[in-house]
């Protein structure tokens, strides 16, 4: 991984000399990369390693109540895929019904902290991740498991040029881990991403797992009902990544549904809740702008527990009379939506060790995985806790659990949140480019675990 794959000197003079005479009223075009590569392990060598280029250019033409988006992956065919939009767009002027677009965004844009590529994450080659990861495996080893995970680094560039004077480049980098320790019936994961490969801390946290489960009995099930619940940083986070399904986006507040559109202003969580999509937060995986040009905006979803606003691309605002907030997205498999790309929940005070001690007699949850959203209005979300769980029996950890299911309403738990940690850990958001959720631990009082609802319904 030697730099960016587009880099500026070659990207923005492409895309301006391609859009300079395009026969349209407006066009935009964003051109994205990701350079990644990675290092796989498990048991006891490294398997796997790849180097991954991903790249994307996309171009938006509009004539008249025509548009047409046309995408491509290499910047010699960047005129072409303008020629085509352009063509699709006028014969799509005029048809029945048909409405003016949305503009494209209009120069000059000036943007606050622009991403930077961390010399450590440079740094960080395949010769020392394979080292990190084989200190891992042969520690894992010694005590009597085994370790298995990845650890990669990345070049993120995004690049966005319009017929209206915008011209924007930013490239990032991006390091994280994730691992897998197991001994016996007992695993414990650990992870975290960020800009900065010094910052993960990938030897401390394996060697923490390792000791953890080392020291663990074998688990137990877990009896169906309702716990006092610790949930630790990447639990947290799963949960809190569903907030914005519940209303945050531009369309669901058009529609008028949702948290955003029947509950502005008010308190619905515990006042220690307060989760941001913020840019200007260094942590996570942060960009200040979006894929249409647009400087992103921190919008907050809760303040205190408190409703706050919605995200928006420039359709969105466009329909709803507002502004865009910087969070036009594509995703993979997916149409063009706002999307929330670096949610973070704010720290607390207390210490993981802190919000144990405080359950008489409850669980500890590490992780959860298989979460699916079945009631959007209620907030319910069904999955399983996953790796490290254990009960809390007078505020001190107790027997080892299984995975256990669970069928909650997210919404009605982070009511009855009373504690949150000021340990945090990031993680990517499937599918999303460029994107992270952030959380802290957090302690939840009276939260379901079984295949039963509150009221008794499956």
């Amino acid at each position: 991984m030697n730099g960016p794959w587009f880099t500026p000197e070659r990207v923005l003079p492409a895309l301006g000399d391609a859009l300079r005479a395009a026969p349209a009223d407006q066009v935009e075009v964003f051109a994205q990369s990701r350079v990644g590569e990675y290092t796989r392990f498990a048991a006891s060598r490294v398997h796997q390693p790849q180097s991954i280029t991903e790249a994307q250019i996309m171009v938006r033409a509009v004539v008249g109540t025509g548009s047409a988006r046309v995408a491509v992956s290499a910047l010699a065919d960047v005129a072409t895929a303008v020629a085509r939009a352009c063509a699709l767009a006028r014969a799509r002027d005029g048809s029945p019904g048909a409405t003016r677009p949305y503009d494209v965004a209009a120069g000059p844009v000036t943007l606050g902290a622009t991403p930077a590529l961390c010399e450590s994450t440079l740094a960080w080659d395949a010769v020392e991740r394979s080292r990190l990861a084989g200190e891992a495996m042969a520690s894992a080893a010694r005590a009597g498991g085994t370790a298995h995970g990845t650890l990669s680094r990345a070049i993120t560039e995004l690049a966005v040029v319009t017929s209206r004077g915008v011209s924007l480049y930013g490239a990032a980098t991006e390091a994280g881990f994730a691992a897998t320790v197991r001994v016996g019936e007992v695993s414990s994961y650990v992870g975290d991403l960020g800009r900065d490969a010094a910052a993960l801390d990938v030897r401390g946290r394996c060697l923490e797992a390792i000791e953890d489960v080392a020291a663990a009995d074998e688990p137990v099930d877990l009896d169906d009902g309702v716990y006092d619940v610790v949930f630790g940083p990447l639990a947290t986070g799963e949960l809190i990544g569903f907030l914005p399904d519940f209303g945050y986006l531009a369309p669901a507040v058009r529609a008028g549904i949702g948290l955003v559109a029947e509950r502005a202003g008010r308190r619905v969580a515990s006042p220690l809740v307060t989760v941001s999509d913020d840019a200007s937060d260094p942590i996570g995986l942060t960009f200040p702008f979006d894929f249409e040009g647009t400087p992103k905006a921190a919008v907050d979803l809760l303040r205190a527990g408190v409703v706050g606003g919605a995200v928006s691309d420039r359709a969105g605002a466009a329909a709803t009379g507002g502004t865009s907030t910087g969070h036009a997205s594509i995703g993979r498999e997916q149409s063009p939506e706002p999307a929330c790309a670096n949610l973070v929940m704010a720290p607390g005070t207390a210490s993981t060790a802190d919000l144990v001690g405080g359950v008489e007699r409850g669980i500890y949850v590490q992780r959860l995985w298989y979460n699916r959203l079945v009631d959007v209005e209620r907030g319910l979300v069904v999955g399983t806790s996953r790796d490290r769980a254990f009960l809390i029996e007078d505020g001190r950890p107790g027997r080892s659990l299984r995975g256990a299911r669970f069928n909650e309403s997210v919404i009605d738990a982070l009511e009855r949140v009373d504690g949150v940690s000021l340990e945090r850990a990031s993680q990517p958001i499937p599918n999303l480019w460029n994107s992270s959720i952030t959380a802290p631990a957090m302690r939840v009082r009276g939260f379901r675990f079984g295949a039963r609802t509150r009221g008794g319904g499956r």
